[in-house]
């Protein structure tokens, strides 16, 4: 029992919403896909973040990772090109109700060129230096690259404090 129900008995939409994100890690050029929030972004405006987004029921979370970062920058990889790379566990006061778990994979091998495929959501969409990230990342983004970068996996809690 947790909090006076059974653990299988949740009520509708009071789960933990699910979220795949993707680094596209150009090695040879020691860079990364990012893209930064724009005004019509439910969250963090001006910020930097990875290509993300929610499941929908029913879909694969590496299905997930993949639509989103075709829907976000127009790049296409294959799933079976993702290698789960890091995890991240958001609790409460992030803009979701019951939190959320980022599963993040990497991807080294893509087809196109990045591009603001979402422009109500989003004011630039391409390549960045892993060397000189910007300093304006969206927080749970920071950690989980931070996380990427030292080879942990995780998983990485945020705003569990």
């Amino acid at each position: 029992m947790t909090g006076g129900r059974e653990a299988g008995d949740v009520p509708a939409g009071s789960m933990t919403m699910l979220v795949a994100a993707v680094i596209v890690h150009d090695a040879a050029r020691d860079r990364i896909v990012l893209l930064r929030r724009g005004r019509g972004s439910p969250f963090g405006h001006g910020l930097w973040d990875l290509p993300a987004g929610k499941c929908e029921a029913g879909e694969p979370v590496t299905a997930a990772a993949v639509r989103e970062l075709r829907e976000e920058t127009g790049l296409v990889v294959d799933p079976a090109a993702l290698t789960l790379v890091h995890v991240l566990h958001a609790g409460v006061g992030t803009g979701t109700p019951n939190g959320y778990l980022t599963v993040v994979f990497a991807a080294r091998t893509w087809s196109g060129e990045p591009e603001n495929r979402e422009p109500g959501k989003h004011d630039h969409v391409g390549w960045v230096q892993l060397g000189v990230l910007p300093g304006e990342l969206v927080p749970s983004t920071d950690k989980v690259l931070r996380g990427w970068r030292a080879g942990r996996i995780g998983p990485t809690l945020h705003r569990w404090d």
